[in-house]
């Protein structure tokens, strides 16, 4: 795959595979890598021979999550907007263009990944961390492999959790306060126990595996599948999942402006490094 394609797709029989491609950096998520990704989702969700996608990464980890300090951060820059009529946060500053972004980056293109027609199967493997944790609960099915670690660390910047908060429906309540509240890596086996991943394998496995599973997902009535994954979802918002995310949302923005007002920025001082050294405990 090119270089300097931050997203690859591929097409393989009824499975298109879906690649972040920017392992130098952790697979860090900018926005170029967040709209290259909602364009191969919508071109795999406008293909009628694809039946199913598969959410993998190119490189030694899944998702360092979202980009706090790369050479290629681009969170000052404007992309067309997709997810909804915020306006262009470029035009605003402090938490107005905080929350512009963010509504339409993070927690809008989340959303609408989730709703995509057709199931979605992560394939993780070494860091899924705070983003990369939402690309991976956006997908109906995780296969990890058993070097696999999750973690959400933002609480060390004083704010509860990522945008997508999934945590409680994903992991349960207990679990979610002690993975927040400790910032510690969760391992794969210790995710599938709580029924956050579906299957451990080891690393030179992944493949696959995930592979025969979306192979078999495949041999499905492609429209019974669509059915049955918005049956799944609808229950899981019945649960309250949308009207939670919507409240914490409030409460991460509210954190942000905080950590601007009392301290030197939004992240309360944190950067790409020390997140990173936060994760390893």
């Amino acid at each position: 795959m090119a270089a300097d394609e931050p997203v690859h797709y591929e097409r393989r029989d009824q499975v298109a595979v879906v690649t972040l491609n920017r392992p130098e950096y952790r697979n860090a998520q900018n926005s170029a890598m967040t709209y290259a990704l909602d364009d191969a989702f919508y071109r795999a969700a406008d293909d009628d021979e694809v039946k199913v996608v598969v959410l993998r990464a190119a490189g030694d980890h899944f998702s360092a999550g979202h980009d706090i300090g790369s050479p290629g951060r681009d969170a000052d820059v404007s992309f067309e907007r997709r997810a909804g009529l915020w306006w262009d946060h470029t035009r605003h500053t402090g938490g107005q263009s905080r929350f512009a972004r963010e509504q339409e980056v993070y927690l809008g293109m989340c959303r609408r990944w989730r709703e995509m027609p057709k199931p979605a199967i992560a394939s993780v493997h070494g860091a899924c961390v705070a983003g990369g944790l939402m690309l991976a609960w956006i997908c109906d099915l995780i296969v990890a492999s058993d070097d696999a670690f999750f973690a959400d660390p933002v609480v060390r910047m004083g704010i509860p959790g990522v945008e997508y908060f999934a945590h409680p429906w994903v992991m349960g309540p207990r679990a979610a306060k002690e993975f927040l509240f400790t910032g510690d890596r969760m391992t794969a086996q210790r995710a599938h126990e709580l029924g956050m991943v579906n299957r451990v394998v080891p690393r030179d496995e992944l493949d696959a595996t995930t592979g025969e599973l979306a192979d078999r997902i495949a041999t499905m009535p492609g429209f019974g599948l669509s059915l049955t994954k918005q049956a799944v979802n609808q229950a899981e918002d019945q649960m309250g999942m949308r009207a939670g995310m919507d409240s914490v949302f409030g409460l991460h923005h509210f954190a942000h402006a905080h950590n601007a007002e009392v301290g030197q920025d939004s992240l309360s001082g944190m950067n790409a490094r020390s997140m990173k050294k936060s994760s390893e405990g």
